[in-house]
C-alpha cells in the first residue's frame, strides 16, 4: 500500500470543491479503489502504486484546469477522467481566463491584429479612443506571459497628470497615493488573477505599478511592461520610459490623443513618437478607432460627436 500527496493551489479550493464538497465525492466514486482523503488545500490518495500513478494523472490534470478556467463542474470532472485532458481542447485565441471562467480573448479586428503584433514585435503602441479595449487586452497579455513563464514580472505605469508626477502632498504610502490614478489597471487585474494571489504577486514584486517618474533610471528585463495613458507624457518623459527596456522584455504603450491632460495639449509625446518610430523594425502601431468601442452604445455616439466637433 502506498500513498500521495497533493496540494492544491488554495485560492482555488472553492472551485475545486464545488458546492458541499460535491466535486470530491465524483473524485472519489471514479476511483472506488483508492481510499481519498481530502482537508483544505492538500489531497491524499492511498492504495495500489499503479492507481495512484493515474490519480496524480487526473489530479495534474483538474489542477491545469482550475489554473485555466477557474473552476469545474461534473462535466469537466468526466472528460478528465476519460483522457479528454483540458489540454487537448485549448481555444487558441484564448489569452486567459476570468475569475468567472469567461474566457478573455480578442473581439474586434483592432484586437486581432493587437494580439499579432504583440507576437511579432517586443515594443507595441496601442492608440485610439475610450472603450475599445486597449488597456484591459494589454493586461491579458501579460497575465498570459506571466502564467506561461515567459516572463517573471509585469510592470504597470501610467503618469499622474493631476499632480503633476508629485504625489508627495497626497496622504498615504505610495500606493494609496497611486490608487485614483491606477484604479482601471486593478480592475482588469482583479478581473483576472484571484485577490489573495494578486496580493502576494504585489507583496513579491511579481507584479508592480509605479508612476512614470519612479521609471527613470531602471532598467526593466524579463518582464511585460505597460505604460497607460501615454498621451499624458511628453516626448522626453516618453524617452525616458521607452530607453528603460532590457532583456526579454516586451513593452505595451498605450493612449488616446483625444484625451490629454497636460496643460499644453501639444506636448504629447505620443504621437510625436509615432512619428519617429514608426519605421523601426520591432515597433509596432495599432489603431483603433469608434467601430472597436465595447462598452455601452452610448459611448460610441459620445466618440463620433466629439470627432465631429473636432476637439
Amino acid at each position: 500500500m502506498s500513498e500521495c500527496k497533493i496540494y492544491l493551489d488554495s485560492e482555488k479550493l472553492a472551485g475545486f470543491y464545488g458546492l458541499n464538497h460535491v466535486n470530491i465525492d465524483r473524485i472519489k466514486r471514479y476511483f472506488p479503489e483508492l481510499k481519498i482523503l481530502a482537508r483544505g488545500d492538500m489531497v491524499k490518495a492511498e492504495g495500489e502504486p499503479e492507481r495512484l500513478e493515474r490519480f496524480k494523472l487526473f489530479m495534474d490534470s483538474i489542477n491545469l484546469h482550475l489554473e485555466r478556467y477557474n473552476k469545474i463542474d461534473e462535466n469537466d470532472i468526466e472528460r478528465i477522467n476519460l483522457n479528454d485532458a483540458p489540454h487537448t481542447r485549448i481555444d487558441k485565441d484564448v489569452l486567459t481566463y476570468g475569475l468567472s471562467g469567461r474566457p478573455i480573448k480578442a473581439r474586434t479586428a483592432s484586437q486581432h491584429r493587437m494580439v499579432e503584433e504583440y507576437t511579432k514585435n517586443d515594443m507595441l503602441f496601442a492608440v485610439g479612443p475610450a472603450g475599445t479595449g486597449k488597456t484591459y487586452l494589454a493586461i491579458s497579455l501579460a497575465v498570459k506571459a506571466l502564467k506561461a513563464k515567459e516572463v517573471r514580472r509585469i510592470i504597470l505605469s501610467r503618469p499622474a497628470v493631476e499632480a503633476g508626477e508629485r504625489l508627495g502632498f497626497l496622504p498615504g504610502d505610495l500606493k494609496m497615493k497611486l490608487d485614483p490614478y491606477l484604479q482601471a489597471l486593478y480592475d482588469a487585474l482583479n478581473d483576472m488573477i484571484p485577490a489573495g494571489r494578486l496580493n502576494d504577486y504585489m507583496e513579491q514584486g511579481v507584479i508592480q505599478i509605479a508612476p512614470l517618474a519612479y521609471m527613470r533610471g531602471r532598467t526593466l528585463s524579463d518582464a511585460v511592461v505597460i505604460l497607460d495613458e501615454a498621451q499624458n507624457t511628453t516626448l522626453s518623459q516618453l524617452k525616458m520610459f521607452l530607453t528603460r527596456m532590457g532583456e526579454n522584455s516586451k513593452f505595451i504603450i498605450t493612449g488616446d490623443v483625444t484625451q490629454i491632460d497636460l496643460p499644453d495639449k501639444y506636448s504629447s509625446g505620443l504621437l510625436k513618437a509615432a512619428q519617429l518610430l514608426q519605421d523601426i523594425e520591432g515597433i509596432s502601431f495599432v489603431y483603433f478607432d469608434k467601430k472597436d468601442v465595447l462598452r455601452h452604445k452610448l459611448v460610441s455616439a459620445v466618440v463620433d460627436a466629439f470627432e465631429r466637433a473636432d476637439y
